[in-house]
């Protein structure tokens, strides 16, 4: 059965990395982002390379949180159903707090929490109303520790959406509903967002860290780190080192 899966930012970046990727599995998609131009492009070229799949596209500033629920209600009415939803947008600003950059950190806090909060929420009322779909957040790696200098916002935002993703999980598996949650926490993965960050180990190109997150996705396990390799061990030491490692590391 072709499914449709609904990924936010897909116009750039793991969003539209994970958008090719299903694409070529046959899934219809449902995209959203604010560069509606990109969404064009990338669905014109998804069209001719699999003209089987269905693609529908929606102008979405995720800040804008009552037309998060308009936009997927609207793709749940064209298509009837939505398979599985993906939490994807969101940004990398930040800087050292007491800097004077509130504005910045407090952008990444809103859209990066507050933002994402709204998508699940819309989300989790049609998979309800549904009784059943596949929800995904994007985290990151460093939602396991707290994060000194430009990423300690960042950071603690991608925490704050583990837990609430985990606290949905853990109602879900109460109720014994049919309903899949799932966290994923990418190591660096080269995109837009962070081109010009330096200091970034073990960084992969997008179409391998795009291909490991599918696989994630599709495993539907309560949470992945990817790629797998090396970020899952790495991961587990992360969150047991003394904090005077962590600041000779970051």
């Amino acid at each position: 059965m072709t499914r449709t899966i609904l990924i936010t930012g897909a116009s750039s970046g793991l969003g539209e990395g994970m958008a090719r990727e299903f694409a070529a599995r046959g899934d219809n998609l449902a995209l959203c982002a604010r560069r509606t131009e990109r969404l064009e492009a990338l669905r014109d070229e998804l069209r001719r390379q699999y003209p089987a799949i269905r693609i529908s596209l929606q102008a979405l500033d995720v800040n804008d949180h009552e037309q998060v629920f308009e936009v997927f209600r609207g793709f749940q009415s064209e298509f009837g159903t939505l398979d599985r939803i993906i939490v994807n947008a969101g940004i990398g600003k930040g800087q050292p707090l007491g800097t004077g950059r509130f504005h910045a950190n407090k952008q990444t806090a809103e859209t990066n929490f507050v933002s994402a909060l709204a998508q699940i929420e819309a989300a989790m009322e049609i998979f309800r109303e549904q009784t059943r779909g596949h929800l995904v957040a994007v985290s990151s790696v460093t939602a396991v520790r707290g994060m000194p200098k430009n990423v300690t916002t960042y950071a603690a935002t991608k925490a704050g959406l583990a837990a609430l993703m985990e606290g949905l999980r853990v109602e879900l598996v109460k109720q014994k509903s049919p309903i899949r949650v799932t966290t994923l926490y990418p190591g660096y993965i080269r995109t837009e967002i962070n081109e010009k960050v330096k200091n970034t180990p073990f960084i992969v190109d997008a179409e391998t860290g795009c291909k490991a997150m599918v696989k994630a996705i599709e495993s539907e396990k309560p949470e992945c780190f990817v790629p797998g390799w090396p970020w899952t061990p790495l991961g587990f030491l992360m969150k047991r080192l003394p904090v005077s490692v962590l600041a000779r590391m970051f």
